[in-house]
């Protein structure tokens, strides 16, 4: 019989241990963890409503860092319990505390058949006992080790199991069967390799000995390896990044599992290897140690998962065992074989038997491991368990899908961290998805539905998607449960932004409402008696929707949301025949709002299906498709265009006045692939559809519909199609009638004006509306060679007399088109092929258009001379557009290979970059009114105005107008954030890119003219003013903004100062500065210190002498509030230094507290650290009180005027009592003083130093043992 020993195995038969019967929080409320049918299952109630998880310390307060070990009443019972068997030798306590309420009973051969249990025998351990050492060789003793040891140390590691398996040495297979070989010829030694691959796992260095394996009880090993753990790091293979710990992850996994299917048959059932590693495991998923808790309980978990397949097999084979025998039992008694009945009985047997034991390794492991896991403090361990145990009732259901376990996945659906939360939901979803299993989820979706419904909003997109995908399942399958309100909720996302959330809603859709009802009428027929299509209710449904969503400007997400799930999204002609034909007898009509809503549904359908691109704000901006996905936008394209090519001519004529309509209607064809017109010879049809749009273009007025219908004729008129010819023709034709119809338009106006006549509104609306058409068509097509540059010039020149002015719209047509005709110019002398001598002259005429033009904008922006300011529509199409020539006639220009356009460059003057920047002030910068404006309107406004900021920042951006010029701009940062935050830090962040000086000096000019602003408001700065506040808070941003890399904007800050300190000591013009008192602008210093924490230690000095030398500081013998500010911005610039402050008080010393003194030197102390960090203490330590100075720096009190007396540090004390430092300061010199405080300095650090030395080796052993320090855990400690 073999001999076992001490402590080293936890049978299934033990009682269970306290800490897991009993819950530890009130996440585990019953007593019997595994108990409870339906009736007494009340587990949910207390939870359903919670916020999240309730989150625990792995091992409860009651308990020590040794709770693995047993108390001496557990050892006391247990021994009694055993105390039967007095021909054996008594057990050690078991590594886990007894507790005489529940037993783990564990069936065995033996027991099954009412034989006595041979409980192997444990060793007894003498607590006298000391093993002595082995015998060593010369090399071996002493201090040192010798190369041979060293060398044998590292071939064990090379042929560990942990080594083999990290470096995929041999197929994982191979190595477990090697191992079954050493474990069948020596089972102690293959089972101290196993314990030591768990502990080289958890990233531990520490090696497993014969001698403790001999000696030892688990918890002592885990306590040993817990003190030979180094975790300076904190890091262990299974979080470790890179391939090689990714493959070791999944090695590891699937190290565990063929382990235990190679063991399946016979080993695992020997009641040695599974208690061993089951206690182990157990052990050490309890452990203070995070790496040792997360490795054991990924292994018991996946040690789970294995069990779970082998209980499997054996189901399986218990079950043909069981036809078998009853297959044989019934035949007749002649027939039956005695024997074959007798061994499929006792295999029967065998095979029950080996079931039990599996089912109670697997309650002990889920009771021992995962109660407690599934809500350890670190998510990573948390996600492990609730992901295997959806594996587990998945593939055991009958033993795991139980309210008594899904109650674990309810309650964590409320954790606080997305990953955990996820997996609970990918558990779940495969029970719901099949249709065997519902039945056992009723009271389970019952409790936890509304939790599930309310996660399709979760923040972590993909628990929403999860969440969506598991409601659908219970559609599915529990369609009763989801009330009308639970659906609403999933309707609203397919409009997300998310567009995996939205498409998932989009599923839910499709299941819930756009089926086909096998119970709708069959044979519906239009009026003509053409048959409607199967996809009509549908698509009626799905207008239905959109209407009552009430989101009609976001019908292209709608489509999103479905195009890929549900092919009635590219059923043209069933919605064609919607359009097109009349309604039946048996059916109802589309009205007018339906209609409209398909064929703005039916366009973005066209349009995702023929570019295959989602819409603008989901996904990538730039998708890269597919080979499979450019097959399919390509097929899809030509069926469109194949369908659209007939409908289309009859579609435009139906809806011809119904502007909303056309608008979609006229983008059709900008889908199309055109070369199916002359493959499939559809010429008639394209003739067709161009007379249409020329129709249309005729009779309408709308602007979209023009808009539209140009951006059509673009598309279609382009060289190399073989229609470009017919389209070309077309569009001349079409050119010709707007152009002409202009030219009689403005001739008829200006005759009546010249004849001192009024024009009525007709010829008013006639030139309007013709401008609009040339504006819009000038955007789209060149109309330079129709030469209409004149007239239209003619009219925008006529503008600045009110008694020529054409209405203020036309105008702004015309400076439309002109503003297109210029670069129509430019774009054919980019592209010109002609003679130099022609090349010429359009540049020169391009050049004196582009230059008289911007002179006109200047006029309308500016106003005229007399500062009649032009009327505002004007002003902002003026402005728009002289920023927008600009940016097209930079200096870019002169990296152009034709040297023509070298000429063309216009940079804007002093002038101009003035009245663009009083514009910006005038028109984005200035306090909304609240009244007579809707939420719609101000929106729109807020969107121009945005617009304008964004095109003069652009100027800045691209560096066409100097940085400097954004300084207007800078000062609105904080005060407009809300509206324009993100237009100005772009911009902040691009200005730095180009110079970081010129940038820096930008801030401070910006800050300048704020504070000129209350100067010249108020006569005189008040520091505790809101407008000084407003300033301080605005330089605390800007120096936010230069991030945490002192050095790289080391010459930015210092210049800052530098330009800060010159603004202080220069008196504002006319300002006589007083010789006796501060400088006016003085209180400036104060904001200027915001940038201190930014300057490198060495410029800090380098600041101070530059201030030192223009402003003096100790100039006059006391100091008042006039001049704190700069005590302020000196004592910031002093930190970490030991420099001459200020100080105004009667004595130069005070009185310090011990604590406060050692404090102080603490601070003084010169850090290694980033200038970052730097900051961080100062206001840590040593931050100044508002308008006070810091108490380490200078002590300012109260009293009769007497000269300041300064020292190095006048902070420091001595032991000596306050009359003795009076007496040394009036009789000792300053050098004796300061070599007394150097001294004390000196011993202060060195004490210091001496106690972070003891703390650091402090820490580090505990950490290692991973008991409490202070009250506190530390990096090894659960989190």
């Amino acid at each position: 019989m073999m001999h076992r020993r001490g402590g080293k195995r936890i049978r299934m038969d033990d009682p269970v241990p306290p800490e897991y019967e009993t819950p530890m929080t009130p996440m585990t409320p019953m007593n019997d963890n595994s108990a409870g049918d339906a009736n007494d299952y009340n587990a949910y109630t207390p939870y359903n409503q919670a916020s999240q998880t309730p989150l625990h310390n792995p091992t409860p307060e009651h308990y020590s860092s040794e709770s693995h070990s047993s108390p001496g009443t557990s050892q006391q019972q247990y021994q009694e319990q055993a105390g039967n068997f007095d021909n054996q030798a008594q057990f050690e306590a078991p590594a886990t505390p007894a507790a005489s309420n529940m037993r783990i009973t564990r069936n065995t051969r033996a027991r099954m058949r009412g034989g006595v249990v041979q409980q192997p025998k444990y060793k007894e351990v003498d607590t006298d006992y000391v093993p002595l050492p082995s015998n060593r060789g010369r090399g071996g003793g002493g201090r040192g080790r010798n190369k041979r040891a060293h060398h044998t140390h590292s071939l064990e590691d090379e042929a560990s199991l942990y080594y083999v398996i990290r470096n995929n040495r041999s197929s994982l297979t191979t190595i477990v069967d090697d191992w079954i070989e050493k474990y069948k010829s020596n089972r102690e030694n293959a089972l101290l390799m196993l314990m030591q691959f768990f502990i080289n796992a958890s990233g531990c260095k520490g090696r497993i000995t014969s001698e403790m394996q001999l000696t030892m009880e688990h918890v002592a090993i885990i306590r040993k390896m817990t003190e030979e753990f180094d975790e300076e790091s904190g890091e262990y293979p299974l979080i470790m990044t890179g391939q090689q710990c990714k493959k070791f992850r999944a090695n590891f996994c699937e190290f565990v599992q063929i382990l235990v299917r190679q063991c399946q048959y016979s080993i695992i059932y020997d009641q040695f290897l599974m208690d061993n590693v089951i206690s182990l495991l157990t052990g050490l998923s309890d452990s203070q140690v995070r790496a040792f808790r997360h490795t054991a309980t990924l292994a018991a978990m996946k040690l789970m998962t294995a069990l779970v397949d082998v209980a499997l097999t054996v189901s399986i084979n218990l079950d043909n065992t069981q036809r078998q025998y009853e297959a044989e039992r019934q035949k007749a008694r002649e027939k039956r074989a005695a024997d074959r009945l007798e061994s499929l009985m006792a295999k029967r047997k065998e095979l029950e038997e080996n079931m039990d034991e599996i089912k109670n390794m697997l309650t002990y492991m889920f009771k021992s491991v995962f109660v407690h896991r599934y809500r350890d403090t670190l998510p990573e361990i948390r996600a492990i368990c609730l992901a295997e145990i959806g594996v587990w009732m998945k593939k055991f259901h009958q033993n795991f899908l139980d309210d008594s376990y899904l109650k674990y996945i309810g309650w964590t659906l409320h954790d606080k961290v997305g990953e955990v939360r996820l997996k609970c939901l990918q558990a779940l979803q495969p029970l719901y998805a099949s249709e065997e299993l519902k039945t056992k989820l009723e009271l389970f979706t019952s409790k936890f539905k509304d939790r599930i419904v309310a996660m399709t909003l979760d923040k972590e997109y993909d628990v929403a998607v999860q969440a969506v995908k598991l409601v659908i399942s219970i559609l599915k399958h529990h369609r009763e449960i989801l009330s009308d309100k639970d659906c609403e909720h999933v309707y609203e996302l397919v409009y997300s932004s998310h567009r995996a959330v939205a498409q998932a809603a989009g599923e839910f859709l499709n299941e819930r409402l756009f089926r086909l009802d096998d119970e709708a009428p069959v044979g519906v027929k239009t009026r003509r008696g053409k048959k409607r299509l199967p996809n009509t209710p549908l698509i009626r449904d799905l207008v239905l929707f959109f209407i009552e969503s009430e989101l009609h400007e976001h019908g292209a997400y709608l489509v999103d949301s479905l195009i890929e799930t549900n092919q009635m999204m590219k059923d043209w002609e069933c919605m064609t025949d919607l359009l097109l034909e009349e309604a039946g007898p048996d059916e109802e009509a589309l009205d007018n709002q339906k209609e409209t809503s398909l064929i703005e549904l039916m366009v973005c359908c066209i349009k995702q299906a023929a570019t295959g691109e989602a819409p603008v704000g989901r996904g990538p901006t730039r998708k890269i498709l597919s080979v499979k996905e450019l097959k399919q936008v390509h097929d899809d394209k030509q069926k469109l265009t194949e369908h659209f090519i007939q409908t289309l001519p009859l579609l435009l004529d139906k809806y011809r006045a119904d502007p909303e309509k056309l608008a979609n209607l006229l983008a059709i064809p900008q889908y199309f692939d055109l070369d199916i017109y002359t493959k499939s010879r559809q010429e008639m049809n394209l003739d067709s559809l161009l007379n249409k749009i020329h129709a249309i273009v005729e009779k309408m007025h709308d602007t979209e519909v023009l808009d539209t219908a140009a951006k059509t004729l673009e598309h279609m008129c382009v060289e190399g199609h073989a229609i470009f010819t017919r389209c070309d023709v077309a569009r001349s034709t079409l050119i010709d009638f707007i152009v002409n119809k202009y030219k009689e338009a403005i001739d008829e106006y200006r005759n009546l004006i010249e004849g001192d006549e009024e024009p009525d509104e007709d010829e008013i609306f006639n030139v309007v509306q013709s401008l609009k058409k040339v504006s819009i068509f000038y955007a789209c097509h060149n109309m330079n060679p129709w030469g209409i540059w004149d007239s239209l010039y003619k009219d925008i020149e006529d503008a600045k007399d009110p008694s020529k002015s054409l209405p203020d719209k036309a105008v702004k047509y015309c400076i439309s088109a002109c503003f297109f005709a210029i670069l129509w110019g430019e774009n054919h002398l980019m592209e010109a092929v002609d003679s130099a001598s022609r090349g010429e002259d359009e540049c020169r005429q391009l050049k004196e258009r582009l230059h008289s033009f911007m002179g006109s904008m200047r006029h309308f922006v500016s106003g005229d001379s007399s500062g009649t300011p032009s009327p505002p529509i004007l002003r902002e199409v003026a402005y728009n557009t002289i920023c927008d020539l600009l940016v097209v006639f930079c200096n870019q220009l002169t990296t152009h290979t034709n040297p023509l356009l070298h000429q063309l460059v216009y940079e804007p003057d002093q002038a101009m970059q003035n009245m663009l920047n009083r514009f910006i002030q005038e028109y984005v910068f200035f306090e909304e009114e609240d009244e007579g404006h809707d939420e719609h309107s101000k929106i729109e406004e807020l969107h121009k105005r945005r617009n304008f900021l964004a095109g003069y920042c652009k100027l800045i951006v691209y560096n066409m107008i100097p940085t400097k010029a954004a300084a207007d701009v800078f000062k609105h940062y904080v005060k407009y954030y809300n509206d324009y935050g993100d237009i100005i830090k772009t911009t902040l962040g691009k200005a730095r890119d180009i110079n970081k000086t010129n940038c820096a000096l930008t801030m401070q000019q910006s800050l300048n003219i704020l504070y000129n602003e209350i100067m010249t408001d108020k006569g005189k700065v008040n520091r505790n003013s809101e407008e000084f506040t407003a300033i301080k808070e605005l330089a605390k941003r800007f120096a936010l903004s230069f991030g945490l890399d002192a050095v790289k904007n080391r010459e930015a800050i210092t210049a800052l100062h530098r330009a800060g300190v010159l603004f202080v000591i220069t008196p504002p013009d006319g300002v006589e500065q007083d010789p006796t008192g501060p400088p006016p602008n003085l209180p400036f210093l104060e904001i200027l210190s915001e940038f201190t924490n930014k300057l490198l230690k060495q410029d800090k000095r380098v600041v101070l002498n530059f201030l030192d030398r223009r402003l003096q500081a100790g100039m006059p013998s006391s100091r008042g509030e006039d001049w704190q500010p700069l005590l302020l911005y000196r004592n910031s610039l002093l930190h970490g230094e030991t420099d001459q402050v200020p100080v105004t008080s009667k004595r130069a010393y005070t009185r310090r507290k011990k604590d406060q003194l050692a404090e102080e030197e603490d601070a003084d102390e010169p850090d290694e650290g980033s200038d970052h960090e730097l900051a961080g203490k100062q206001k840590k330590k040593r931050g100044p009180r508002k308008n006070q100075l810091p108490v380490n720096k200078v002590v300012i009190t109260r009293g009769p005027r007497t000269n300041a007396f300064y020292e190095n540090n006048d902070t420091a004390q001595t032991q000596a009592s306050p009359s003795a430092i009076i007496e040394d300061t009036s009789t000792s010199p300053s050098q004796d003083i300061d070599n007394r405080l150097k001294t004390l300095q000196i011993q202060s650090k060195s004490r210091r130093s001496q106690e972070r030395v003891e703390h650091r080796e402090l820490r580090r052993t505990s950490r290692n043992s991973g008991r409490y320090v202070e009250g506190q855990y530390m990096e090894s400690d659960s989190e």
